[in-house]
Order: C-alpha cells, then sequence, then structure tokens
C-alpha cells in the first residue's frame, strides 16, 4: 500500500481518471438538473445532492463488483450481425429511456410557452414528486456510472485509485451542481440546449449499444462549443438591452 502512495504512477492515474470522471459526469449534471427542475424550488438542491450522493454509491458498489462487470461484457445473443452483451442492453435501454425522457420535456416545454401565450397555462398540469424525480435519477446513474466503470477498469488496475478517483470526482461534482443548475434553470434557451444534449447522449448511448462508436470528445466539443455560444448571445442581448434603458 505505501508503494502503491509513492509511486508516481499512481498518482498520475488518480488525476487522469479523476478527470476521465468529471468529464463523463457532465450529462449526470444535466440530466439532475432537468429534473430536479420539476421540483418545488425548495426541494431543488436536496434533489440534486441525493442524486449525486446515489451516483457515487451505484459507482462504488459498481467497483466493487468488477467479476460481474466483465461478465456483463461477454455477448448474450447476436442482432443484426452484433453481438450483444448485457453492457449493451443496459446502454440501449438507458438510450431510449434518455429519448424519451428528453423529447417529453421538450414538448413539455413547447407546449407549456404556447400555453403562455394562449392564456391556458397551469390547465392540467399535474406536478412530480420527489421520490419519482430520485428514482428516474437512480436510473440513469446506473447507466453512466455502468459506462464510467467499465472505462476505468480499462484504464487503471488498482481498485482503490479508482474509488478514490470516484469519490473526487463526485465531490467536485456536487461543488459545481447548483451553479450549473442555476444557469441552465436561469436562462430558457440553454435549457432547451441542454434537453438537446441529453438527446445527443441518448443516440450515443443507443449506437454504443449497437457497436457504433462515436468518441465522447466530439460529443462534449459540441455541447462546450454550443454552450459558449449560447452564453455569448446572453451576454449580448444583455448588453444590448442596458444601452436601450
Amino acid at each position: 500500500m505505501m508503494h502503491a502512495l509513492t509511486d508516481p504512477q499512481t498518482w498520475i492515474s488518480l488525476v487522469t481518471l479523476t478527470l476521465l470522471e468529471i468529464v463523463l459526469g457532465i450529462d449526470n449534471i444535466v440530466f439532475i438538473t432537468i429534473l430536479s427542475g420539476k421540483l418545488p424550488v425548495t426541494q431543488q438542491p436536496k434533489a440534486r445532492r441525493t442524486g449525486l450522493a446515489a451516483a457515487l454509491v451505484t459507482r462504488l458498489m459498481l467497483l466493487a463488483s468488477l467479476a460481474w462487470i466483465v461478465k456483463l461484457t461477454k455477448p448474450f445473443f447476436a442482432l443484426w450481425g452484433h453481438e450483444i452483451s448485457g453492457r449493451d442492453l443496459v446502454l440501449i435501454l438507458g438510450g431510449l429511456f434518455l429519448l424519451y425522457k428528453s423529447t417529453a420535456e421538450i414538448h413539455e416545454k413547447v407546449a407549456g410557452d404556447k400555453s403562455e401565450a394562449d392564456g391556458t397555462a397551469g390547465r392540467g398540469k399535474q406536478g412530480i414528486g420527489f421520490g419519482a424525480v430520485i428514482v428516474q435519477i437512480m436510473f440513469l446513474d446506473i447507466i453512466f456510472s455502468l459506462d464510467s466503470v467499465i472505462t476505468a477498469v480499462g484504464m487503471v488496475d488498482n481498485l482503490y485509485v479508482m474509488m478514490a478517483a470516484v469519490v473526487i470526482a463526485v465531490l467536485i461534482m456536487l461543488a459545481a451542481v447548483n451553479p450549473i443548475s442555476d444557469l441552465v434553470n436561469r436562462f430558457p434557451t440553454i435549457k432547451m440546449l441542454a434537453l438537446s444534449f441529453l438527446l445527443l447522449v441518448g443516440m450515443a448511448l443507443i449506437g454504443e449499444g449497437f457497436g457504433v462508436h462515436i468518441p465522447k470528445g466530439y460529443i462534449y466539443f459540441a455541447m462546450f462549443f454550443s454552450m459558449s455560444v449560447e452564453v455569448l448571445n446572453i451576454r449580448a442581448a444583455k448588453g444590448k438591452g442596458s444601452r436601450q434603458t
């Protein structure tokens, strides 16, 4: 154990894996933000913390069962000439769920804007319970956690390094989730952009399940570029408004 602590390779692996876990957790934060935004304002921070705590527990449990994780990569059956494993099934189901939730949220947002314009806002609208939000967050946590854990297992062979990286990454995400959520909820255009990102991630998960690998770097670069342009648009609109006043 002491030898591992004094080995520079251990610290390099820890930093690399922590950064990877943070990057892979971006879509998780966006999803938690969208779902928690459906709750009353007083419950939203608690839902975000609970969702990330669930992500931490899920990832640590998956890391503690590496033998089961390895079995998930073994083919179960073949479909259209492609062998489908347990991991592939989880990714496909998670991607379909993400597509469904994102599409439903976009439809609700558009329908809500239309109802506000014609004066019918609030009619027949039903709220969502705290427990239901947490269950949905936990389901997607399993999907995102499985993907990141399998990646971690392929990069590092030290279980303690993997667990430490997961804990550090989730702590950083806990510090960042509220500012990110406030930004998304404050500006409707950013929220719509975030929902579009989730559609993109859902399609990527389905493609990954069927053996079509889409490098995550492309997805995250597209997300970063689009978000940067939207932030510039918001700043430009603020500047124009201040000059007019």
